[in-house]
Order: structure tokens, then sequence, then C-alpha cells
């Protein structure tokens, strides 16, 4: 099915651009939801109209998306939670909770599915990309501590490097992994 798309739909295509979809996924999205409309001869006079005020609005989301970045990027989310020994959350800290406290820090509505890719298990800095537009894609700072306050040590492996030996005329790898204790604290 050919259809003729009115406003710009993610993964499909641009306001005023012929687009052949799936007679269901038109039929019962597309349409419906006012995306797009049957490519018909006399629809196809008004596509560039429709092209011409959806490259305005896109001028207009580019700035907004813009400045959206930049003011994610400046920010630091904090976030207390209760932790065993090695650093490891006993819940996690879920892309809800972050979408939530970003929207209410920023006065925004950046939905869930756009923060991150999965919960957050572990104590201390995270780097959380937020998919604004597919453009537009700011790394937002997560600070992850210990609720009750207390220094927790994490035990990080750090691969110091890998020594090829050569056992009975196979060659064997072997890996040096030194481990690091990172005190975590609130001060942290």
């Amino acid at each position: 099915m050919k259809v003729l798309l009115k406003e710009d739909v993610e993964n499909l295509g641009y306001a005023g651009d012929v687009s052949n979809v799936a007679d269901g996924y038109g039929r019962n999205y597309l349409i419906p939801k006012g995306f797009a409309v049957l490519a018909t001869p006399k629809v196809m006079k008004q596509a560039s109209v429709w092209r011409k005020k959806a490259e305005i609005r896109r001028a207009e989301l580019h700035a907004e998306y813009e400045a959206l970045a930049a003011r994610i990027e400046e920010i630091t989310l904090t976030f207390q939670a209760r932790a065993g020994n090695t650093g490891k959350l006993y819940g996690s800290v879920t892309t809800s909770q972050i979408a939530d406290t970003l929207n209410e820090k920023l006065g925004t509505e950046i939905d869930r599915r756009k923060v991150g890719t999965e919960p957050l298990r572990q104590l201390g800095k995270h780097l959380v990309p937020v998919r604004l537009s597919g453009e537009f894609q700011p790394d937002l700072t997560v600070i992850i501590e210990s609720e009750d306050g207390e220094e927790t040590e994490i035990v990080v492996e750090e691969l110091i490097e890998d020594v090829i030996v050569e056992v009975d005329g196979e060659v064997v790898t072997e890996e040096i992994v030194e481990e690091v204790i990172v005190i975590a604290s609130e001060e942290a």
C-alpha cells in the first residue's frame, strides 16, 4: 500500500514522502493516527505543502533538541540505593526512575524508552544515553550512592595485558588481571 506521510514517522520517512508500507500498518496505524493518507493523484498535489510545513517544524525541533542536549549533558542525577559489599545493588535504578527525575529537573517530557538501554545495578558513576532524535543523543551522568552512607568496597577487575605463551606447539593466551578495590561512599 502506498501512503503519503503527513508527518515525520521514525524509521519510515518525512512528511510529504510517499512510502510503500504493509497494508495492516497503513490501515490500522498510520492512517487512523493521522500520520499518513492513501497516496492518490489528488492527494499527491498536497505533498509539497506538507513537505514545507515539515521542514519548518524540523528546523524548530533541531534548535530545541540542540539546546536540550546541551542541558542534559550538564546535569548529574544522584540516586540512593541499597547495595551489598561488592557494590551491586539489591534492586536497580530503572530507566523510568531516571526519566522521571530528569523530566522533573528539566521540566520536559522525555519518554522512559528514550533513556538508556537497561537498568543500572552497580554503585558508581554511569553515563546513560538519552535518545532525543537520530542526530541528538547526549549522555546523562548518573551517580548511584549507597543508601546507608557507609563506604563500600567495589572489586573491579582490570585486564592488564594478554600474555601469549606457546605450550606443546599450541598457542595459549593468558590474561593477567588485576583486582582494583574502589571505595564508594557518599563523598565520592
